[in-house]
């Protein structure tokens, strides 16, 4: 089965039969529920290994919707008063999570530095998809009173690498801010995580499903 590449995170399938999670061109991911959704599979440069990829701005709107409700399902356990996005992808989540938990609005974190923002509200920021970006991720500072002394839940599309969602910790932790719970759509196989635990962070986190580092085998299939 071939799929196109704007194909992809279109549509949410039903529960069906047990099949290979795996193809030539994507991976299939599966809800808490059994709906599945078809992701694209990314090699990484070292042409043996490869990613099931989320780019949740190009969804269809129900995907969108099916993503944010599941996750929302995941943290109302933990009673969060706000909800914090972190930049690009994650933003498209976070509201949308926000609205599903009964929110009037989030705190959405940004990369842009508008001209009334402090320098001393902000922490170096790099990501998995984009490596050799070194950017600052900014704290609006006229969003600090909906987070004082709030329950607070930290959003992003895809967790990978951890480093996205350790700059927003360390943003948040400046503000005397500890998330009771981090949130995303994607676990991108589990290389974010810290095996000793020190960060005291992985605990708190829960997402709508999880994907493996696939890697080739010597026909060239994804296993």
């Amino acid at each position: 089965m071939t799929m196109e590449p704007h194909d992809f995170w279109q549509e949410i399938l039903p529960p069906g039969p047990d099949a290979p999670l795996h193809h030539d061109g994507f991976y299939t991911a599966t809800l808490a529920d059994g709906r599945r959704l078809r992701l694209p599979i990314r090699p990484l440069p070292d042409g043996r290994h490869g990613l099931a990829s989320l780019i949740v701005n190009q969804a269809s709107f129900a995907v969108l919707d099916a993503l944010a409700a599941d996750l929302a399902a995941r943290l109302a356990e933990f009673e969060p008063d706000v909800v914090v996005g972190l930049p690009t992808l994650g933003l498209t989540l976070a509201a949308e999570v926000a609205r599903q938990l009964g929110h009037s609005r989030y705190v959405p974190l940004g990369t842009s530095r508008k001209f009334w923002y402090e320098e001393t509200l902000s922490v170096p920021l790099s990501s998995v998809t984009t490596p050799d970006q070194v950017k600052r991720l900014y704290m609006d500072p006229r969003m600090l009173p909906l987070l004082v002394n709030r329950r607070v839940a930290l959003i992003d599309d895809v967790i990978s690498s951890g480093r996205s969602i350790r700059a927003g910790l360390s943003l948040l932790e400046t503000l005397g801010v500890r998330p009771v719970v981090i949130g995303t759509a994607m676990l991108q196989s589990d290389r974010w995580r810290d095996p000793a635990g020190a960060e005291g962070w992985n605990a708190r986190v829960r997402g709508c499903f999880i994907t493996p580092l696939l890697e080739k085998d010597t026909q060239g299939r994804w296993s």
